[in-house]
């Protein structure tokens, strides 16, 4: 038992252990449809309240700012994490299938193969394959885009929306 809890300890260091790099932050990455038909595609650098604009970075390096007078769709590209996504669900589903083998091993009670080690290496790529299976079926549901449809909303609604942008800029209280 004493091995069992020590196993599970370090491989939950081991899993659990946080990234401690330090990124810059980036804002979102917006696609932003004009009235007058015009697409803009840019990163979000803040978004200014009182002004109700937003401030982007477009890829050629140029600023822009936007009045939400003139926007009809924003469309918010939210990334895929499939490769963080599939590689967490690896190691926890490969972990459970881990713990799992170990205590069936360590029961010998005959449970698949006579009792071989085996059972521990069978539970760690059957939890494996289940976690990467669970990891592509989260990503696939939360890596949709988000459109937002600011044409003919109200100055009230319009609020709301530039403070839900607020927290994806880059610059979150820009004043």
């Amino acid at each position: 038992m004493k091995k069992f809890l020590a196993l599970f300890l370090i491989f939950s260091l081991i899993i659990l252990s946080v990234n401690l790099y330090a990124k810059e932050r980036r804002g979102a990455k917006l696609l932003i449809t004009k009235k007058d038909g015009q697409q803009i595609r840019g990163e979000l650098i803040a978004v200014k309240i009182p002004l109700q604009s937003l401030l982007l970075l477009e890829s050629n390096g140029k600023d822009m700012s936007i009045n939400m007078e003139e926007i009809k769709v924003i469309v918010i590209d939210k990334p895929s994490k499939l490769g963080k996504r599939v590689k967490n669900g690896a190691l926890i589903g490969g972990g459970i299938g881990l713990i799992v083998g170990i205590a069936a091993y360590a029961n010998e009670s005959g449970w698949l193969f006579g009792g071989e080690f085996i059972t521990v290496i069978l539970g760690l790529i059957g939890g494996a394959y289940d976690g990467v299976l669970i990891g592509g079926i989260i990503d696939f549901f939360q890596s949709r885009d988000v459109a937002i449809q600011v044409e003919g909303l109200p100055d009230p609604e319009i609020g709301d929306v530039l403070v839900k942008l607020q927290k994806k800029a880059r610059i979150r209280y820009y004043k």
